[in-house]
């Protein structure tokens, strides 16, 4: 009986862990919400010894009371409309001076990708910024670029993402000709069409421009399906949990057939053990 109690024991330790493995990594499910703002974009870029600093920022929200703080890796994809790649210049800079870069260039487009972390660490209520230096080659004529600030964590997850787009005007661009008069008859004044306004984001479509870094995963934190940790957890703790009852079950079902056995001796049975026995 002694070695059933152990048993019974062991049961409702293993009970016991899996119903708090299962509280503990309940609160590990707590969303984070991220976002990323580009700041610092003039109304147009000017070609030539001008130089503009743009700005990505990246800041969280979260849902949940306990949340971890997350290094940031960024990567700024760049694509031009109307000029070439060698026409552009852009450096990542920090307070200590230039940041590392690793650039893949492809047709139009170009991605710049940082080799490091960035120096900042990401907590709730806190944010992670990332400085760019753009500047545009003399011969510039009239064009257009689009730039796209991502946020990834270290293990190359995608957090969020911004893009914008700005025309870019050059000292060789041709003047637009203006319409000379004529002297036919006046009609009825043609209705002039509302202007549009530029969108300030567009979102590119080419494989390159999408392409996520190297090694990057290219999906958002919260709509990752990937076996994690907090997986692993749940199903470590249903395992334990379904042992421990199955085990409970088990010998409860052996202790009432013990029981049952001895009630149910007859008593010519006892006598007959009895007599061997002085015998």
């Amino acid at each position: 009986m002694s070695g059933w109690r152990h048993a019974l024991r062991i049961g409702l330790v293993l009970t016991c862990l899996a119903g708090a493995g299962y509280g503990g990594a309940a609160p590990a499910r707590a969303a984070a919400a991220f976002s990323t703002e580009l700041s610092g974009l003039p109304d147009e870029f000017t070609a030539g010894d001008r130089v503009e600093t743009l700005s990505a920022v990246v800041s969280r929200s979260d849902r949940g009371a306990r949340s971890e703080c997350v290094k940031v890796r960024w990567s700024m994809l760049l694509r031009v409309d109307g000029l070439r790649l060698d026409q552009v210049k852009v450096d990542r800079v920090e307070e200590t001076g230039s940041f590392p870069l690793e650039i893949r260039a492809e047709g139009d487009t170009a991605r710049l990708t940082d080799r490091e972390l960035d120096p900042g660490v990401l907590c709730p209520g806190r944010t992670v910024t990332a400085r760019y230096r753009v500047a545009f080659a003399e011969d510039v004529g009239r064009g257009r670029v689009s730039f796209a600030a991502e946020a990834y964590d270290p293990q190359s997850r995608l957090l969020a993402r911004r893009t914008a787009s700005r025309q870019v005007v050059g000292e060789a661009a041709e003047p637009t000709p203006e319409p000379t008069p004529t002297s036919a008859e006046p009609t009825d004044p043609a209705t002039e069409e509302p202007a549009t306004e530029e969108p300030v984001t567009e979102e590119p479509t080419d494989a390159a421009v999408v392409e996520p870094p190297p090694g990057a995963a290219g999906r958002p934190v919260a709509a990752t399906g990937g076996f994690g940790v907090v997986q692993a957890a749940f199903l470590l703790g249903g395992l334990l949990l379904f042992l421990g009852a199955g085990l409970l079950l088990r010998m409860r079902r052996l202790l009432r057939t013990a029981d049952g056995a001895g009630e149910d001796l007859p008593p010519s049975f006892e006598r007959r053990r009895t007599r061997r026995r002085w015998r």
